[in-house]
């Protein structure tokens, strides 16, 4: 009745007096009534807020961007079984299925529009601070109820294939392999920024795909003799300078390549070395001589001594015989190949500006360097199980987590075998193994594996019972790798469950999406342990373990993985700016920016600090080639360091940081266009619309007065198309002016000192990136909120929709209290119904 008198009272004095003090009149009768009216009360600011600052541009059938306001509030009270919407629809449909999502995502667009300011635009006139703020909780308490009443899981697809990312780790963690798998498995496409979006199709390419990488694995796990040694060659790019030292091989050497391989079996190895060449294939940089190392395991093996030919053309002879056997024991091991650092800095001469990009011969190299290092193997090779057949010894890591046991007599090999794929079986289908499981793996045990005295070697003797073991568990794993209960995550659906009716997930379910989540790979044991005992279903539980893979080693795949696509390191690779610009661009400096960035992350992700640090930072991670980019003296060597920064040096957080400066750069220039869409969309969360169609390129050059950049992009605005969205883009955009296309600082171009003024979409004026950063960190839910829904994108593994919004506000909330620390964002996710619950389909 209260709520009536309420509903009756409002609508009254909202007839009586001008449009522009209802919104106060709201906001007094909430404050009057209190929490038994804030339902009607809540409408009734949203109302007003819409009413005084909306509809004049949202109505009618030329409405702005399609966005009808008019019945905003009023359908939103509408009630009984059957309701027909306008608000946000394009037709007026009656299913109320179809009207809530109508509904909803009106809803949540506009209110995404009043967090970011951007409605009504900062140019028309816009309402003080405090009625955004009303409009804003009001709106938001709306939609907290209707989420409420109306639980929202979300679907996702039933069946979900790994990613080739998540298969190479998951058999790095079920057999203790590091194999590329890039060589064998195609990439997988991305979409919504991410490309673990809806993974569920297996072509028959695939599938060829997958039965070569499970033989090839299976073949290096169980280390199965071969009849012709095999080989792999890693080439060194070519624009990567080898004139300094590279991490992970000894001080006092320079250049190189260090590659980390499994060598399946015990045997000799051949190392072999190839220089680079100039054009004509002439060795570069051969004057004088030189000393080049092959090192395993950072040991020296070999070393080489390079010298001119005397008054010879004939440059192959410069690597014919860099060649050298090694014995090497199954396992992984790391191979270096790096030149001994001469110590006179008369014949070491420096190259300024430092480490000039080579880039197939456009400089020449002052000194030696490796073109490509190969691996060939094994020779004599020895079997990975010692001579004594009872008492052997598996050596390489991957037998010995395959091999958990062994038979002793023949009678045993059965139990043996079950006893192997058990094991393997639990970790790779991430649950409990049933008797049906075995029925695939032991049929091709059975096979491979034989009768006593039918199975020979090559010279005709009978093979022993522990090689046809070997061959028995080769076969069944291979079987286990193209098993589906291996390549693809399931979720069950309870039967006979409403389609829309929300459910939880099973805890082995959940043990599965918190370790691909955080892991890219497959959950282990304690995980596991957790899932099966019930004990993962609690809260409390949930949350310890997240914390716990935090802290593991593996959670490097949140930087590997998850990092690198959402500020577009994947990108780096792939971009080579103008060399007639930037001569010093070379591979050397594009891997620094990624680790940079990566290193920023991590230390986030470390010290379990606020994510408002990859804004705000006062440090980063810099080696001599990085800081020497940079201009920040006193970094030597080619190893990583946290290094404190002077406001002189313009660098700390992700927005002054090379990899996003040159990712959202052309090879020639700037583009404050790009660099404002990657703020909007990455960092404040309102991404802007794609262009219109046939819209007119910038002109880089014209026969009129020189221009600047920004005066051409101005005129490029002219145009009408253009208009509406350069001007929440570029002045953004503008603000980051001040760093190169290769994230050099300047204060000028082409003779043009740079302006980089901007305006951030709520309307503040920002000069520079220190006001840019500033900016940010002043509403700084905006930027957790966007990193929040970066990270549910890719946790789930699909796309958010206006749904999610409630349950991602909720998350953001309660990390608020502690300063969105990393943790608790993370820890928020996997305990929200959005990571627990599915919606039936």
């Amino acid at each position: 009745m209260q709520s009536q008198t309420t509903r009756t009272q409002t609508t009254n004095t909202l007839n009586t007096i001008g449009k522009s003090s209802r919104f106060m009149t709201a906001l007094m009768l909430m404050t009057l009534f209190g929490s038994a009216a804030s339902a009607e009360t809540d409408l009734d600011i949203v109302a007003a807020f819409v009413e005084s600052n909306c509809v004049d541009c949202h109505s009618g059938d030329q409405a702005e961007q399609g966005l009808q306001l008019t019945a905003f509030v009023d359908d939103w009270r509408s009630d009984g079984d059957t309701r027909t919407s306008t608000a946000g629809t394009d037709t007026g449909r009656t299913d109320t299925a179809g009207t809530d999502i109508g509904r909803i995502k009106t809803w949540e667009t506009v209110l995404l529009r009043i967090q970011s300011r951007q409605m009504p635009p900062p140019d028309n006139g816009q309402p003080d601070e405090a009625e955004f703020v009303a409009a804003e909780q009001a709106m938001v308490r709306v939609l907290d109820r209707y989420s409420q009443s109306h639980p929202y899981a979300g679907t996702c697809e039933p069946l979900r294939r790994m990613t080739r990312t998540e298969y190479k780790n998951a058999i790095r963690d079920l057999l203790s392999i590091d194999i590329d798998v890039n060589s064998i498995l195609p990439p997988d496409s991305s979409s919504d920024g991410f490309d673990n979006i809806t993974v569920a199709e297996l072509s028959p390419l695939l599938i060829d795909r997958y039965l070569t990488a499970a033989t090839r694995i299976s073949r290096a796990a169980i280390g199965t003799s071969v009849d012709v040694p095999g080989g792999v060659t890693i080439r060194v790019p070519p624009d990567q300078s080898q004139e300094q030292h590279v991490e992970g091989l000894p001080y006092g050497t320079r250049g190189g390549t260090i590659v980390r391989h499994f060598f399946p079996r015990s045997g000799s190895y051949e190392i072999q070395v190839r220089l680079t060449r100039d054009r004509d294939e002439k060795v570069e940089g051969i004057s004088g001589s030189h000393e080049l190392d092959v090192l395993m395991d950072r040991k020296r093996q070999h070393r080489f001594l390079l010298k001119p030919v005397r008054g010879g053309n004939d440059h192959s002879k410069y690597d014919l015989d860099l060649n050298v056997r090694l014995e090497v024991q199954a396992g992984t091991h790391d191979i270096g190949v790096t030149f001994v650092e001469k110590s006179t800095p008369l014949l070491e001469i420096k190259r300024e500006p430092f480490d000039a990009s080579f880039n197939l011969h456009r400089h020449p190299r002052q000194h030696p360097a490796i073109h490509e290092v190969s691996i060939v193997g094994p020779f004599d090779q020895t079997s990975s199980v010692g001579s004594d057949q009872l008492g052997h010894r598996d050596t390489s890591d991957s037998r010995r987590r395959v091999f958990v046991q062994r038979p002793k007599k023949e009678r045993h090999a059965d139990a043996s075998a079950r006893q192997v794929f058990a094991n393997l079986m639990r970790l790779a289908y991430r649950r409990r193994i049933e008797d049906a499981d075995f029925d695939v793996p032991m049929r091709f045990f059975h096979q491979a594996f034989g009768a006593p005295n039918q199975i020979s070697d090559e010279v005709g003797n009978p093979v022993s019972l522990q090689t046809r073991f070997d061959a028995g568990i080769e076969a069944g794993l291979t079987s286990i790798l193209v098993n589906p209960n291996f390549l693809f995550r399931s979720i069950e659906q309870p039967e006979g469950i409403e389609p829309g009716t929300p459910y939880p997930i099973r805890p082995i379910e959940l043990a599965s999406g918190m370790s691909y989540f955080l892991w890219s790979s497959i959950p282990d044991e304690p995980l596991l342990a957790a899932a099966e005992d019930g004990s993962l279903a609690d809260q409390t539980q949930i949350d310890e373990h997240t914390r716990r893979m935090l802290a593991d080693p593996r959670s490097r795949s949140l930087l590997d993985n998850f990092a690198d696509q959402w500020l577009y390191l994947r990108n780096l690779p792939t971009i080579t700016p103008d060399l007639r610009l930037f001569p010093d661009f070379d591979n050397n400096l594009r891997d620094a920016f990624a680790e940079e960035t990566k290193l920023l992350f991590a230390d986030v992700i470390r010290r379990d600090a606020s994510v408002l640090e990859l804004i705000s930072s006062d440090h980063t991670f810099l080696n001599e080639r990085l800081a020497k980019h940079y201009e920040i003296p006193g970094v030597v060597g080619s190893h990583f360091r946290r290094v404190e920064m002077e406001p002189k040096w313009h660098r700390g957080g992700l927005l002054r940081h090379g990899s996003i400066l040159t990712a959202t750069s052309y090879a020639t220039r700037t583009s404050p266009t790009i660099r404002g869409a990657w703020v909007l969309e990455n960092i404040l969360g309102t991404p802007p619309p794609p262009p219109p169609p046939n819209v007119p390129a910038i002109k880089e050059k014209t026969n009129a007065a020189p221009l600047s950049f920004r005066e051409s992009l101005e005129q490029h605005r002219s145009v009408p198309a253009c208009a509406g969205c350069h001007d929440l883009i570029d002045p953004v955009g503008f603000a980051l002016d001040r760093y190169d296309a290769v994230g050099r600082w300047r204060s000028n171009v082409e003779g043009f000192p740079i302006d980089a003024k901007g305006r951030l979409p709520d309307g503040q004026d920002v000069d520079g990136v220190v006001e840019l950063e500033q900016g940010i960190l002043q509403r700084p839910e905006l930027f957790v909120t966007a990193l929040t829904e970066k990270l549910v994108t890719y946790a789930l593994g699909r796309p958010i929709t206006h749904r999610d919004g409630p349950a991602i506000r909720r998350i953001v909330r309660d990390a608020a209290k502690d300063n969105y620390r990393i943790s608790d964002l993370i820890s928020g996710i996997t305990q929200s119904n959005l990571f627990l619950m599915r919606t039936s389909q």
